[in-house]
């Protein structure tokens, strides 16, 4: 071996030994191809932190809102002047049931001597105008559900990938400098692992928060439901009462 490659290769093992290992050295030193895995990674945790701090906020609003108009709605008050006071610009989806159907009620009620199909039909009516509602508003609620999912379930095999590319180029520096000791391919390992990390901190609190998010969701959606048929048969009772 001459001097000149002994020089040589002992000047890329002291690269190598002299790397910066810190997280930001190694996001410095990394692949084009990894960095933009580990920039995509970063914004995909960043968003599903933003998500969950949204939904959380708007699920603990809607239950407080949804427990303060159940307890109007059940005081015992005129249910005219409770819609009249909502007006058409209802602020939580309890209130966008409740207002569907007292406009439904409402615009039956006007008509002369009422539809010839009679009460059935009536609570039909009523029953798929709040039913559209619900689904409106829970539509809404749900916005944004699926990229929790997908980044839950597809950023480990995005790290993954930044990990296999990684680790080949530091087979690849193996084979340049004919040099196998570990202080030549550590950073370039250590790289290809921190873009795995990356993937699973993106991954564990999209999957939790998702699961969680979606039981809160679901016992809030059987909560309207509840309301929704409750209100369907007061609304029934009144219009057989009112014959």
């Amino acid at each position: 071996m001459s001097m000149e490659a002994t020089a040589v290769q002992s000047a890329a093992l002291a690269g190598s030994v002299n790397a910066d290992m810190s997280i930001w050295g190694l996001f410095l030193q990394a692949d084009f191809v990894v960095k933009a895995v580990m920039i995509g990674l970063l914004l995909a945790s960043f968003w599903c932190w933003a998500i969950i701090f949204e939904k959380v906020r708007r699920i603990r609003r809607l239950r407080l809102q949804a427990s303060q108009f159940e307890e109007t709605f059940w005081s015992g008050g005129s249910l005219d002047d409770l819609f009249d006071r909502i007006g058409t610009r209802p602020v939580d989806p309890m209130s966008a049931v409740f207002s569907a159907a007292m406009r439904e009620w409402r615009r039956s009620a006007g008509r002369s001597g009422r539809d010839s199909d009679g009460h059935q039909n009536l609570s039909e009516r009523i029953d798929r105008v709040m039913q559209i509602t619900l689904n409106r508003e829970l539509d809404h609620l749900e916005r944004y559900m699926t990229f929790l999912a997908s980044v839950g379930s597809t950023a480990p095999f995005v790290g993954l990938f930044g990990t296999v590319w990684g680790i080949m180029n530091s087979f690849t520096a193996i084979a340049v400098s004919k040099n196998t000791s570990l202080a030549v391919v550590a950073p370039g390992i250590a790289e290809a692992l921190f873009a795995t990390a990356l993937g699973l901190v993106a991954a564990i609190p999209a999957v939790i928060a998702y699961n969680k998010l979606s039981t809160d969701i679901s016992r809030f959606a059987g909560h309207l439901e509840a309301f929704a048929g409750e209100f369907g048969a007061i609304l029934s009772r009144q219009a057989e009462d009112g014959d």
